[in-house]
């Protein structure tokens, strides 16, 4: 008899300012998986909690709830309700996670952790407009402004609004594997997968009206991911030049041709090694790389781990 496993408890933690809509991430991504994640909020004295916007949060728990909480969500807040020094109710609060508990913060949510000390000599990330503010409030931490979301052991910290769902999902991901975080993503129309380090939307201009897009070159890769693929090639299929290819699709995606095609064939190697024996090799050929050597490499750049520790870990959870 195959025995139910134990819903993971997530404890989202409210804070006076914050934004309505990462505060509701959580519990739209993990209670989308379908009772595998228990998710509940709570503020740091039980009280409602003044939001971002014209109305106030109501929550039914107190602090006690991060205590038995297997994850740990810190929403993000305003810039202004940002404090310069952390209040001693919302230390006292975090001090109450527990040790093995993962900690996940959206955007503003990194300055709390950090304000904390929980960040220091950590990689983490934050909204790129508060880069400077951070990086002056907070030396000891390694900051990555250009990037979605950093994975750095049992802390996990993201940009700004819609990079928590990639986070969120991330967890997903690591926790029950790729086909079930994608199911989760088409539950909520959301895309399936964004590589971590893949950019923030930093003041890039929408595509003009009436311009011809990419997303159908985009499809067609997807479908061709084990050929060889290059930006000629791209190009040709959405009929344009290499150059306006080049330049049309950064702007619609947020990276280079060949920054997203490393990262699709990343994510369906994920799948493979999640769901197969193939060995190392032949994965790296059904997903378009080269060698086993190129896969290894561009895997652990993107994941921090080898193919075969990835494999090895959901192998194991399995």
């Amino acid at each position: 008899m195959t025995m139910r496993r134990q819903p993971q408890r997530v404890a989202v933690l409210a804070l006076d300012g914050v934004y309505p809509f990462e505060l509701g991430i959580p519990s739209r991504i993990f209670e989308a998986v379908g009772g595998l994640y228990d998710v509940s909020t709570c503020s740091v004295d039980g009280e409602p909690v003044r939001s971002a916007s014209d109305f106030t949060i109501g929550v039914e728990h107190g602090p006690e709830l991060l205590e038995t909480a297997d994850i740990v969500v810190i929403s993000s807040i305003s810039t202004p309700a940002i404090p310069v020094e952390l209040p001693e109710d919302v230390a006292a609060a975090l001090k109450r996670i527990a040790p093995q508990a993962r900690v996940v913060s959206i955007c503003t949510g990194a300055f709390i952790l950090a304000a904390a000390g929980m960040l220091d000599d950590r990689r983490a990330t934050t909204h790129w407009q508060l880069t400077d503010l951070f990086r002056r409030r907070f030396p000891h931490v390694e900051l990555a402004p250009e990037v979605l979301f950093i994975d750095d052991g049992p802390i996990l910290t993201s940009a700004g609004a819609a990079s928590g769902v990639d986070a969120c999902l991330h967890v997903v991901r690591m926790d029950h594997g790729s086909e079930v975080a994608n199911t989760v993503a088409r539950r909520c129309v959301v895309p399936p997968f964004r590589d971590g380090g893949q950019a923030q939307y930093i003041e890039r201009p929408l595509p003009e009206l009436g311009s011809i897009g990419t997303a159908h070159a985009r499809d067609w890769a997807l479908g061709h991911l084990r050929d060889p693929l290059d930006l000629s090639t791209l190009a040709r299929v959405a009929g344009m030049s290499p150059r306006t290819f080049s330049r049309r699709f950064t702007v619609e995606v947020g990276v280079s041709p060949g920054k997203w095609l490393v990262g699709q064939r990343v994510a369906q190697a994920q799948r493979l090694l999640e769901s197969s024996d193939l060995p190392i090799d032949r994965v790296a050929e059904e997903v378009g790389f080269a060698t086993g050597a190129s896969l290894r490499q561009h895997f652990h750049a993107a994941m921090g781990v080898t193919p075969t520790g990835y494999r090895q870990t959901f192998h194991g959870s399995a």
